[in-house]
């Protein structure tokens, strides 16, 4: 058996990705504006040649390692990091000495002499070598540095989805328990059904929370907390849903709507003793997913806690939303007319 103990080797990362490829280009670009300034005190017509050769040559090096990247990723990828940075490196050098001998014997071959560079070919070679090591080096750190930092900040973010998920811990826990108690000897069936629906509740919320779910299942789960709460709030809790125009294959976070219910509740049902209607409205403009949750608002003697107890699970529903969809998600809330307002909006994602 594995011994989770140990610490897991990081792999080399995989630099196919269309940013890489943007970096190695303009890396490349920046290095021939540097060495052309270094080479050539003038601006004349012989720098102007001179950058136009250190470009062609350090484009041909870029397009080159991307070639050679792309096509040997998937073997660099199955080595760790240190292997698969050194045969990187060893391979982008081998490509700047070929490229360089080449332009060179290109060069020569056509008879171009007013190339600015260096007639003995071993200091040729010796130079470029030395400059090209420090350059893929300090390119390969960067990249591997800055990939790596990538892969942490998205699993530190995945982590911080499934930390705001498990602190949804419903508190009508143990109210439900006993509602289903008392149910056992007097009504068994619905008593059975009351438990299945707290455990599918449960479920969920021990689910992974970095997962999009359809909107169909989120509500099937809405009405599930929902009837567990009338088995104690009786006909003090009526539920009025509405619907239009709503994609079925719409997906939304997991645990979108239950917390927002779960304070409608606890907040506008309970409190109060006539009860009332906790209304539930999802509609759809253009690609944004609308959903709006209403509720009472009673006369409660701790006014204070109750917006506290409010904004906390708006709170994390609402850094839910940004993790998942960054600005393109919205929760608004505002009381008016003695009702209480929660409004969701979200891009449409298709499953």
């Amino acid at each position: 058996m594995q011994d989770e103990t140990q610490p897991q080797k990081r792999a080399f990362p995989d630099l196919r990705t269309t940013p890489i490829t943007l970096r190695f280009i303009l890396g490349a670009q920046v290095v021939a504006v540097i060495l052309a300034v270094a080479r050539n005190s003038a601006l004349d017509i012989a720098a102007w040649h001179d950058f136009l050769l250190l470009t062609a040559f350090t484009q041909a090096v870029a397009l080159c390692s991307i070639l050679a990247l792309k096509s040997g990723a998937k073997s660099l990828h199955q080595l760790d990091l240190p292997t698969g940075a050194a045969v990187a490196f060893i391979v982008l050098l081998l490509i700047a000495i070929g490229v360089f001998e080449a332009m060179l014997f290109g060069l020569h071959h056509f008879a171009v002499t007013e190339t600015r560079w260096p007639a003995d070919h071993l200091i040729q070679l010796v130079r470029l070598t030395v400059i090209s090591a420090i350059i893929i080096a300090t390119a390969l750190r960067y990249i591997i540095v800055s990939q790596q930092a990538q892969l942490q900040s998205k699993t530190q973010q995945q982590d911080r989805l499934q930390a705001l998920q498990s602190r949804i811990r419903p508190h009508f826990l143990f109210n439900s328990m006993n509602s289903v108690a008392s149910l056992i000897r007097s009504d068994p069936d619905m008593a059975e059904k009351a438990l299945q629906d707290l455990a599918d509740v449960f479920r969920v919320l021990l689910a992974d929370a970095r997962k999009m779910v359809p909107i169909t299942a989120e509500g099937e789960l809405a009405r599930q907390y929902l009837d567990i709460e009338k088995l104690r709030l009786g006909d003090r809790l009526q539920v009025k849903w509405t619907a239009s125009n709503v994609p079925r294959s719409a997906l939304i976070p997991s645990l979108t709507l239950q917390p927002l219910l779960e304070n409608a509740v606890y907040h506008g049902i309970e409190p109060s003793f006539a009860g009332g209607t906790v209304d539930i409205q999802l509609w759809s403009e253009g690609e944004d997913l609308k959903i709006m949750i209403s509720n009472p608002v009673p006369e409660v003697t701790n006014q204070a806690q109750h917006r506290k107890g409010n904004k906390l699970a708006l709170n994390n529903v609402r850094e839910r939303l940004t993790r998942h969809f960054g600005g393109r998600a919205t929760l608004q809330n505002l009381e008016q007319k003695g009702s209480y307002h929660v409004k969701i909006s979200m891009p449409i994602v298709r499953g």
